[in-house]
């Protein structure tokens, strides 16, 4: 069943890697499309490494959302469906990373919240005369 959940995030790699690819990048494509090889590895540091080439996914759709419609608006072309589309792509991609922090599942296989269960207990058996420690 985790491979159902993950199936956003190799779509979203896929999408980014076809992005690359046109733009000529093709190692960065390569890379991109086989960051999720990582997620075999059932590490937090690996839904992490994910997560973040998703969320820089995310903003780099949005950085290609404004230049192609200030271009399309420059030739005085329609634009307001490349913004919908690209801006769907953005989002999507953005929300493939959150699954991480989302899915409890994901959460799990992944030892995400093993981190959070020991910053509580930190917090849980510091002495109360101590000032609080930042974490």
């Amino acid at each position: 069943m985790t491979f159902v959940r993950l199936i956003p995030v190799f779509l979203s790699a896929l999408l980014l890697g076809a992005h690359f690819f046109r733009a000529g990048l093709t190692y960065l494509a390569a890379l991109i499309v086989l960051i999720p090889v990582v997620l075999l590895v059932k590490r937090a540091w690996g839904a992490r490494l994910t997560q973040f080439v998703l969320f820089l996914g995310g903003i780099e759709w949005i950085r290609t959302l404004l230049v192609f419609v200030a271009a399309r608006r420059e030739m005085e072309q329609p634009w307001t469906r490349l913004a919908v589309i690209l801006g769907t792509v953005a989002l999507f991609t953005i929300w493939s990373g959150l699954l991480f922090s989302l899915s409890g599942a994901l959460r799990k296989r992944y030892g995400l919240d093993k981190d959070e269960v020991d910053r509580a207990e930190d917090l849980e058996f510091q002495d109360e005369s101590e000032p609080p420690r930042s974490i």
